[in-house]
């Protein structure tokens, strides 16, 4: 294994650390516990809140900012937060206005957000995404995985929420954009998780894992490796059949690397996504491409569709302003 690190122990703080310093003008961090929140407090909104293990970046403190977080609670590598660290964000960053959580849905997340929603001393909801379509079932989820669909999420809640929109109504966003939002993810090399020391799975270099959690899960098959076109045309049945969307419906294209993949190579998948989905009747609007939520240093990528309305283009659109993501200010 070969990693910029120093001590394992020490990699969450000390790259934490370096992305505070680096975006002093946008987050400040808190340690023991472990949580992000924005620079200048918002008043008077409903206060935003992710999470999830690291090793997603910029998921989710990249995204923390005017028109998406408010805070973010980073866990250990692949391993979800705890408790107390929700707690503890949503007592910094409460506006008067109630918190709600947006919550991949992994077992680790699900529980630890619920215990911290039931422990707050005040009004609290939560939005759980699930957009991989790759899988109805596994020993991490009940029901689908959350993967990159959740930045969509978070940019139209975040949106939301900076117009004094009330808990009830961010939280009824939210479970829109993710009922109209599929992914599904190709790995071409595993992760390495630091603590481990060798790579998540094994996986022969003339293989593919088609439809890949984000921490290295199994997918629907392992497959011989094929032309780029193949592959994506794979993805993009899947996606269809998930969301069955009606002729002529407007779409964001989002192509997410995980972390190793090259932006010439991510720009092929749109490339050929993009013409497919055109190809049924799918016009694509809005785009992504870039590495959005990663799996540490695993080979890959995630196509993500999500069917646009005018309420979801509006808060798209608007302004936002993190370390990751930002147009319009």
């Amino acid at each position: 294994m070969k990693k910029f690190i120093n001590k394992i122990d020490d990699i969450l703080v000390e790259s934490l650390s370096g992305f505070a310093g680096a975006h002093h003008d946008l987050v400040k961090l808190s340690l023991d516990p472990n949580f992000l929140t924005r620079q200048q407090k918002a008043i008077k909104k409903v206060a935003i809140i992710s999470g999830g293990g690291s090793g997603h970046e910029p998921l989710h403190a990249g995204y923390i900012g005017y028109g998406m977080l408010d805070a973010a609670c980073p866990g250990h590598v692949f391993t979800s937060p705890t408790p107390d660290q929700m707690l503890a964000a949503a007592e910094e960053v409460h506006a008067d206005k109630g918190i709600l959580f947006i919550v991949k849905n992994y077992a680790g997340d699900v529980m630890n957000f619920e215990m911290a929603a039931e422990m707050l001393p005040f009004e609290s909801a939560t939005v759980l995404t699930s957009d991989d379509c790759a899988v109805i079932n596994s020993t991490y989820t009940t029901g689908r995985r959350g993967v990159a669909g959740t930045v969509i999420v978070e940019k139209c809640v975040g949106s939301l929420a900076e117009t004094g929109a009330t808990l009830q109504a961010c939280k009824a966003l939210g479970d829109k954009v993710n009922g109209l939002t599929a992914s599904m993810g190709i790995a071409l090399t595993s992760c390495t998780v630091p603590a481990a020391g060798r790579p998540t799975f094994d996986i022969e270099d003339n293989e593919i894992e088609m439809g890949v959690g984000i921490h290295g899960e199994p997918g629907r098959k392992r497959e011989v490796m094929r032309e780029a076109d193949a592959i994506v045309q794979e993805v993009v049945s899947a996606i269809l059949d998930a969301l069955k969307p009606s002729p002529n419906s407007e779409a964001l294209l989002l192509i997410n690397g995980f972390g190793a993949t090259p932006l010439m190579e991510l720009y092929i998948i749109y490339n050929t996504a993009a013409k497919l989905f055109n190809h049924h009747g799918i016009n694509i609007t809005r785009s992504l491409v870039g590495n959005y939520t990663t799996a540490l240093d695993m080979a890959g990528a995630s196509i993500t569709l999500c069917l646009l309305d005018d309420e979801i283009k509006q808060h798209w659109d608007s302004p936002v302003h993190t370390a990751a993501l930002r147009w319009g200010v």
